[in-house]
């Protein structure tokens, strides 16, 4: 799932190479509820205004040219079919529901979506946009425009995702920034065992390129250069003492023989409105192949050379339950193991 404006799946005429993990592929002549989206409904229409979809002339059929942030990209035409889910009913029995939604049909694939071991049966689009899947079940109150959802932590992955609201009592929000494009948040700064690091208020301001974003489709986590180097600072220096810093592959690592736990500091991400992320070791720390006994950990966050751009991603948000409440236009977070 991403932060991206709509759904789209694989259909069968695609052809890839032998892919290591399995695909499902979506065959809409075998659905007997699937219908082609034409340039005349409303849906498409919508999407033209916010180039989500384009129309053709000829087969008066509307489709649909998306690129990713890492120049990956997908093609394809609209469908329209039924989505079956379970609904949670008052006194915790559960029921069945459907909802009609539209989503794309992807065609063509390009950059990293070719990889055999990157291979998708599509993505589930959950943004802010009228095309994604929470805004069209939501217009059609089929459910609220909240979801939620918590990864797991384990190397097994995996996880609950939930269209609505998960209420835990701990839970922390910070608002949204309004009229951007993503889920963006006002990060104020970043602390490292209980001490403010020194960094200028304006390596967090909001732009279209520029800013903190939350995105669980980003396996790992990006800090903007000038927050990355104070980081990785002052985690050497809590640390010195009691690990050998090594560099692997330009990245920042550690041989230590005891827990990390008793070595590295607790950190935390603050955001407006007095919401902090607290980060313990295994949310920031990554293990790597043991060296001469010892175990290695590396630093999970990386730097996009050049540029102002923070991405939470799966790694600080893993073993945490995120609620994305987009009435009330904000995101909260709680531990939950």
């Amino acid at each position: 799932m991403e932060a991206v404006f709509r759904a789209w799946v694989v259909i069968t005429v695609v052809i890839t190479e032998a892919a290591v993990i399995p695909l499902n592929f979506f065959d809409p002549g075998s659905s007997s509820t699937a219908s082609l989206v034409s340039c005349s409904d409303q849906r498409c229409s919508s999407g033209i205004q916010v180039s989500d979809s384009t129309c053709s002339g000829s087969s008066n059929q509307c489709s649909y040219t998306f690129q990713y942030g890492d120049g990956s990209g997908t093609s394809g035409y609209y469908v329209s079919d039924l989505l079956h889910f379970n609904t949670i009913l008052p006194g915790h029995t559960t029921g069945n529901a459907t909802a009609s939604i539209m989503f794309g049909c992807s065609m063509l694939h390009t950059g990293k979506l070719t990889d055999s071991h990157r291979a998708v049966d599509g993505i589930f689009g959950f943004g802010q946009q009228s095309l994604s899947v929470i805004s069209q079940l939501s217009s059609q109150r089929v459910t609220p425009r909240t979801f939620s959802h918590c990864l797991k932590g384990n190397d097994d992955g995996g996880g609950i995702l939930v269209l609505g609201e998960i209420v835990e009592p701990d839970m922390v929000y910070t608002p949204l920034v309004p009229s951007m494009p993503h889920y963006n948040l006002d990060l104020r700064s970043i602390s490292v065992g209980g001490q403010v690091l020194s960094i200028d208020e304006s390596v967090f301001s909001t732009s279209i390129n520029h800013g903190a974003i939350v995105d669980s489709g980003t396996t790992l986590s990006y800090l903007a250069d000038e927050a990355y180097n104070a980081f990785i600072d002052a985690i050497n220096n809590a640390v010195s003492e009691h690990v050998h810093p090594v560099l692997s592959h330009g990245n920042q690592c550690y041989l230590i023989t005891d827990s990390i736990d008793h070595i590295f500091p607790e950190a935390s991400l603050n955001f407006a409105g007095g919401a902090s992320l607290i980060l313990h070791p295994e949310d920031y720390l990554i293990q790597q192949n043991p060296i001469g006994g010892s175990a290695v950990w590396c630093i999970g966050f990386k730097t996009i050379e050049g540029q102002k751009l923070t991405i939470l991603g799966d790694l600080v948000m893993k073993d945490k339950i995120f609620v994305y409440d987009l009435e009330k236009q904000r995101i909260g977070w709680v531990n939950y193991d």
